[in-house]
């Protein structure tokens, strides 16, 4: 089968700054040369550090949205698909008007919370009967009037709802499975989905085991697409595998170049060709508006 490829959150830059390694050949479960067995292909890199762990926070971001801006430079044709993300808001000090800084680098979505809670919000993880802020309305405000996508994977419930109920742009969970599936704070209420879906938004599956649950086969990923699909979703779900985010991957994915075993699956599953290239290209593509 003929497959195109595009995932809406990994890790490899942040992991790249780490290494010195170039996107092209990284040795971590993704790289340019490895993405390039999918035609076309697409692959959205998140900016990316752990607050708690990171002592100088607003240098390893620019340094991040550096080697991006230089790939771009060095392998055009490579990274013509490529997008930016934030991973939390606290890389952006949780100001509105540092949005504006990242426009300029390219970013294209925001998470407002990774794992730790900030001014902006709770996360699932802590603080998680914390929704927004003020600051948190105001920064979303800010978003949708520069065009970044508001990230609602990691977010407090409560979080997710308030966002969508401002109502002011598509929402997007970049890496974020079925709860009803697997009970992980990490993933989406079939309440949250249906919210992500009529906003025109979303949602990318993740393959990290722990987010999969089960039995940790090909059988529990598809689960989580049969889930949402069955939630008229055909036209918002995708990929958001989490590569390099420190993940064992579930069923046999072990990185970026296995994602063909999961479209046979696919297909031996019942799924159609067109509604597989929907899912591991078209539906991302048409969200970002990136034919």
């Amino acid at each position: 089968m003929k497959l195109a490829y595009f995932d809406a959150h990994c890790d490899t830059l942040s992991r790249c700054v780490r290494t010195g390694e170039s996107l092209l050949d990284a040795s971590g479960q993704c790289n340019l040369a490895r993405l390039s067995r999918y035609t076309p292909f697409g692959q959205v890199f998140a900016i990316f550090a752990d607050s708690a762990k990171t002592p100088n926070l607003a240098d390893a971001v620019r340094r991040q949205a550096a080697l991006f801006r230089r790939e771009k430079e060095r392998y055009p044709e490579e990274m013509r698909r490529a997008v930016l993300s934030v991973e939390g808001g606290e890389l952006l000090d949780c100001d509105p008007g540092r949005l504006d800084e990242a426009k300029a680098w390219g970013v294209r979505a925001v998470n407002l919370t990774w794992n730790h809670a900030n001014g902006l919000s709770g996360s699932h993880a802590e603080e998680p009967e914390r929704g927004l802020s003020d600051l948190g309305r105001a920064f979303v405000r800010r978003a949708a009037e520069l065009g970044i996508f508001m990230d609602m994977s990691h977010l407090s419930d409560r979080g997710v709802f308030d966002v969508a109920e401002m109502g002011l742009a598509p929402l997007l969970a970049s890496h974020s499975n079925s709860r009803a599936v697997c009970p992980h704070t990490r993933n989406l209420t079939d309440d949250q989905f249906r919210a992500i879906r009529d906003s025109g938004g979303f949602v990318g599956v993740n393959v990290y085991r722990a987010f999969v649950g089960g039995d940790g086969s090909l059988e529990a990923v598809l689960r989580h697409f049969d889930r949402f699909l069955g939630m008229d979703g055909a036209h918002c779900v995708g990929l958001g595998s989490d590569w390099d985010g420190g993940i064992t991957g579930a069923g046999g994915l072990n990185g970026v170049e296995d994602m063909d075993k999961l479209a046979l699956a696919m297909e031996r599953r019942g799924y159609g060709k067109p509604l597989i290239h929907d899912i591991f290209y078209g539906n991302l593509s048409r969200f970002l508006g990136i034919a």
